[in-house]
């Protein structure tokens, strides 16, 4: 035993690596924790899809269900594309869920296209702020170009319309102008430290288990 004592340890082990830095590195390469690695802005990006949803498809709703005989072409044909909205919104959300669900998706990559907050999301938003944006342009084109003549209760629907759906779209273009702004300025500050700090903690954990087969080697051969 006193061999043993006297034996001095391996240099490798003498570098003790961060036990928080290696359980980060394990907890990288779980593909199922890819889905979450960003929750805040996974977090916002579904409460901006639940929105549209619910503004979307509560909009068309009532679009539909006010249909009369005066003014039936422009309510069917405006509440039939914002419910087609809602759906479309709500098809990528089930979507992602399903291919989360089913785990048939590995690549990084890919998760990062598809999960909320990813670059799919961003383009639904897009997609839907700048629908909304024609719809409500087409709108009050419309109620101007005929209110003149012939001004009446539905073309003042009409052109309130036209203004509620300019306007949300408006905010939804804008407000994914600002968002991809803010993380591509995030994104151009952070990728250098996050891959340093990743090859810092490869390198850490390979050095710990070479010194760990050392040292295994060592007392081996000693015994």
């Amino acid at each position: 035993m006193s061999e043993l004592e006297d034996f001095p340890p391996p240099r490798g082990h003498q570098q003790h690596a961060d036990p928080a830095r290696i359980q980060q590195n394990l907890l990288e390469e779980q593909v199922e924790l890819w889905w979450f690695s960003e929750p805040r802005k996974s977090l916002l990006c579904y409460c901006a899809s639940v929105a549209l949803i619910l503004g979307c498809g509560l909009g068309g709703v009532g679009l539909l269900s006010t249909t009369t005989s005066l003014s039936s072409e422009w309510r069917l044909g405006a509440g039939t594309a914002l419910c087609l909205l809602a759906l479309a919104v709500l098809l990528k959300q089930l979507l992602s869920s399903a291919v989360q669900d089913m785990n048939c998706v590995r690549s990084r990559r890919r998760i990062n296209v598809l999960k909320s907050g990813g670059l799919s999301d961003v383009l639904v938003v897009l997609i839907t702020g700048l629908s909304l944006l024609i719809c409500g342009a087409v709108l009050l084109d419309i109620a101007l170009a005929y209110h003149m003549p012939k001004p009446g209760q539905a073309l003042n629907d009409m052109f309130i319309s036209g203004v509620v759906l300019l306007a949300g779209g408006g905010f939804t273009v804008l407000a994914v102008g600002l968002y991809s702004a803010v993380v591509f300025l995030l994104e151009r500050t952070r990728p250098e430290q996050s891959l340093r700090d990743r090859m810092v903690g490869i390198f850490t954990v390979s050095g710990q288990m070479r010194a760990r087969r050392e040292t295994a080697s060592s007392l081996a051969q000693l015994i």
